[in-house]
């Protein structure tokens, strides 16, 4: 089994020895994990990798190589490596839900547990997080270009490493493609898996006739024939006509579809179907690839061509237009030696870095009348939501106001650990699909638009918007002082 105690930043070693040293590693932090932009400039993100993180923490306990590592390559003493080696993780961790769309600057994720506890694990949820929701993300994006078409996930060699084609076929499923060609996600997360023929295939034989009379007779219910192996219109496609009418239709088999992999997807599949059509096999699928992503896939669909399922890779697999997901690990409160909260924060000089102090809960509230969310929430963890009316304002510009009527509210997080144990109930893959469709159908079509997104607003209560600025006069007067 793989270890990933490791999985950090150095520095996280060098900070919780410091406080180990002091003896304030016990001291209980509250910690927020947020995304400050959404990648693509898009109106949302696909919130994605706590089945990750679950499985890390589940089974974090140091190993004696990792811990002879470390008094070997640090300035560790043997007090603090048992301490490692005897440590077992009591956080107590709340999250939204895998698949839920998410908006920046909202917690996702509310760690609460000591600080050498919280600082070990930062890390890893991020790079847990950020890679398995932009990844969604990005699917999800390709998928809401026309949710009627066929989407295939086939990234797995342009992926940036093994552990990323899985997460991102999985990833990808989640957010509504069909199936993958990553093997190994089949496996481990029940992916369905998809694959055919490449070109080598098609080169080995002494012609093209050969080659798809070959695959058809091993594959006869799933026979998807790649076309585009030395000319598409003159041989590729005329050849698959060929073999359907010779072998698949005389022994009761249809031809499940053609791919097209080069040339002007558009034209070639507008004149494909034409040759399908007028050989009466109207119910043979058209798949394109070739380096899609949701402007190519929406480029075709404008100029009709008649493409009934994408493949999609290295766009998809790499995020390519937007290969960073900035998600931060940030605390905002801790728990002071009467046991009381105490809120903290952390300013900058760019308004969009200053953070949300305090433990908070976070709200979202939906039309009765539509069912289509209106705006999400942040507010205080003691605070009461009213159920008639409520007034939503601007976080940055307070004036513009907004009373909502005819509305409820779900709480967003839920508790996943409470202190070490896992309290939640781990959905299957296809029940976290099904969840992710249902709240992508709350949205209003202008907030999935890829450009130029209506803008969801996550508004602060008033109180946590009061607790803000005072915190931020507080600590401006502190920095003031000599």
């Amino acid at each position: 089994m793989e270890s990933f105690e490791l999985i950090t930043d150095y520095y996280e070693f060098a900070m919780i020895y410091a406080l180990y040293k002091q003896n304030k590693h016990k001291k209980v932090g509250y910690y927020d994990v947020f995304v400050r932009t959404i990648p693509d400039a898009g109106g949302y993100y696909i919130y994605n990798g706590l089945h990750k993180v679950i499985n890390y923490l589940e089974n974090f306990k140091f190993k004696e190589d990792q811990l002879a590592f470390l008094k070997n390559n640090g300035n560790f003493d043997e007090d603090f490596i048992d301490y490692l080696r005897n440590l077992e993780l009591k956080l107590s961790i709340y999250s939204i839900k895998e698949g839920t769309p998410v908006f920046a600057n909202e917690p996702v994720m509310t760690v609460i547990g000591s600080l050498l506890e919280a600082q070990l694990i930062e890390s890893f949820i991020l790079q847990a997080i950020n890679y398995s929701s932009l990844i969604a993300t990005k699917a999800s994006r390709m998928v809401q270009v026309d949710p009627s078409k066929s989407y295939l996930e086939f990234g797995t060699r342009r992926a940036h490493g093994h552990d990323a084609s899985v997460e991102g076929a999985r990833a990808a499923y989640l957010a509504g493609f069909d199936a993958t060609a990553c093997t190994e996600a089949g496996l481990k997360y029940g992916v369905p898996v998809s694959g055919t023929m490449a070109h080598s295939f098609v080169q080995m034989y002494d012609n093209e006739y050969d080659a798809f009379l070959d695959f058809a007779k091993v594959h006869p219910k799933r026979s998807v024939f790649l076309v585009d192996t030395y000319n598409t219109l003159k041989s590729g496609v005329p050849n698959a006509i060929k073999v359907a009418k010779e072998y698949l239709e005389p022994n009761g088999y249809r031809l499940k579809g053609i791919r097209l992999d080069s040339g002007d997807l558009a034209y070639l599949s507008k004149q494909a179907r034409q040759q399908l059509d007028a050989a009466g096999m109207h119910d043979t699928q058209i798949v394109v690839s070739n380096s899609l992503d949701e402007y190519t896939i929406t480029d075709l669909l404008i100029q009709d061509a008649p493409i009934d399922t994408f493949g999609i890779g290295e766009r998809l697999i790499t995020s390519r237009s937007h290969p960073v997901m900035g998600g931060v690990y940030k605390v905002v409160a801790s728990i002071g030696d009467d046991g009381v909260v105490i809120p903290t924060i952390k300013l900058s000089d760019t308004i969009e870095k200053i953070t949300n102090p305090g433990f908070k809960r976070v709200y979202r509230f939906y039309d009765k009348a539509t069912d289509k969310a209106l705006a999400d929430l942040l507010t205080l963890h003691d605070e009461e939501i009213a159920e008639d009316e409520y007034e939503i304002f601007s976080p940055t510009e307070p004036w513009k106001r907004k009373t909502l009527t005819n509305y409820y509210y779900e709480e967003l997080q839920v508790p996943i650990f409470t202190n070490g144990k896992l309290v939640y109930d781990v959905p299957s893959i296809e029940e976290i699909r099904v969840y992710h469709q249902a709240q992508m159908a709350r949205l209003w079509p202008e907030v999935k638009r890829l450009s130029k997104p209506h803008k969801y607003f996550v508004d602060l209560s008033q109180k946590l918007y009061d607790l803000k600025n005072d915190l931020v006069e507080e600590k401006r007067n502190q920095g003031l002082e000599k």
